[in-house]
């Protein structure tokens, strides 16, 4: 998900994990995204988060985010895990209970 750069996307990523709705939010604070919006072309400053979560999660979590981002289309994309280090994921799943 991308989001404002700043105090918003801190903000988005605390409450996802404060929810249980999100084990640990990374945010890469500075990426750039060229896209169309409205008929023009726009160029804008945003950070990433990559949120970690389960897909029973999804349903709330996408509830959550389209309640609390600034942005009217937030872009939300699930990208299934088919592996991962056994103790993360053990953890993960802990968190989001």
């Amino acid at each position: 998900m991308t989001a404002p750069r700043g105090k918003k996307a801190e903000t988005l990523a605390r409450g996802l994990v404060a929810e249980r709705l999100a084990g640990c939010v990374n945010i890469l604070p500075s990426v750039v995204s060229h896209y169309r919006w409205e008929g023009r072309l726009r160029r804008d400053a945003e950070s990433l988060l990559i949120v970690k979560t389960s897909a029973s999660k999804l349903p709330a979590l996408k509830r959550w985010i389209a309640s609390h981002h600034p942005y009217a289309v937030p872009e939300m994309l699930a990208l299934k895990v088919d592996d991962g280090a056994k103790p993360y994921l053990k953890w993960l799943a802990g968190e989001l209970k």
